[in-house]
């Protein structure tokens, strides 16, 4: 019996040059839409605010409202510049307060939800807690805080981690749980320990969460501080945005007030865009949230 050889000849694909000149063009196309996505996100809350400043100014203007009412945002600007040094030496106390209350609350709440995901007795027996705290007015404690604390930065600090600790918790503890069950199964079979299934499993599926809750808490603890120091209402050298905007509320330096005001508002805004950033750098290699398709 003899074998039998058929010859196969393959299939020769000529492409046009016009399909190479399309597919060398591809990664231009692709920044060109990317360019055309990004575009209309940046212009169109710019327009927004610029047509809100206008008409505002337009308003002050027309109706001859008082500075000390409400002063238009040229004035706030220009009070804003002109009492920057005072205003920069409080921001800069507000922001010191808000930073160590962000890591404080990053690093407890994620070690707390690491230990909730190994013991669910634990977790059931402390997590009721951390939901009374967050849902208790920090307005009605500050003041039981800032007579309890020695000293008024304690003060402070506690209180702006109370309001930026559970959102880093619950959404920590949220991502520790919901790795996927097959995988579990996976690391069980293998016979993996606990902390190579919480290095290896857990952990990486609870970072989109912990980021989550970074960006959240990053504007919480800022609002925590600045309540705080309401209600402490130090002054001095030393004092914060809060003081200031007490202080030129008392002496009807209103555009002072909305200056400080905007600086609070613009500083809420570049700490969420900096969580924002990290959470980008962090999940974007791996993660889908992240990852920019083409399509």
């Amino acid at each position: 019996m003899t074998d039998i050889h058929v010859p196969i000849q393959l299939p020769e694909f000529d492409l046009p040059e016009d399909k190479l000149a399309q597919d060398a063009e591809a990664p231009v196309e692709r920044e060109s839409s990317f360019a055309s996505r990004a575009l209309p996100k940046i212009l169109a809350p710019l327009i927004v605010g610029i047509l809100f400043v206008g008409g505002w100014e337009a308003a002050v203007r027309a109706y001859k409202i008082p500075y000390y009412v409400l002063p238009g945002p040229f004035t706030i600007v220009e009070t804003l510049i002109s009492d920057w040094g005072v205003l920069w030496a409080s921001l800069l106390v507000t922001l010191t307060v808000t930073f160590q209350a962000l890591f404080l609350a990053a690093f407890f709440g994620a070690s707390l939800a690491i230990l909730f995901s190994q013991s669910k007795l634990i977790e059931m027996s402390f997590f009721p807690y951390a939901v009374i705290l967050q849902v208790t007015p920090i307005v009605a404690i500050a003041p039981l805080i800032i007579i309890w604390a020695d000293d008024v930065r304690i003060a402070l600090l506690i209180c702006a981690w109370i309001v930026a600790f559970f959102p880093i918790l619950s959404n920590t503890t949220l991502g520790l749980h919901s790795a996927d069950h097959n995988l579990k199964n996976l690391f069980q079979l293998y016979r993996a320990t606990r902390w190579q299934t919480l290095r290896f499993l857990k952990l990486p599926a609870a970072m989109p969460y912990f980021l989550a809750g970074l960006k959240i808490s990053g504007g919480l603890s800022l609002i925590g501080a600045v309540v705080a120091e309401f209600v402490a209402g130090t002054g001095g050298r030393g004092s914060g945005l809060a003081y200031r905007i007490l202080e030129a509320g008392f002496q009807l330096k209103i555009p002072r007030l909305f200056a400080a005001l905007l600086l609070i508002s613009l500083t809420g805004v570049v700490i969420f865009l900096i969580m924002s950033l990290i959470s980008h750098l962090l999940l974007r290699t791996w993660h889908e949230s992240a990852i920019r398709t083409e399509n």
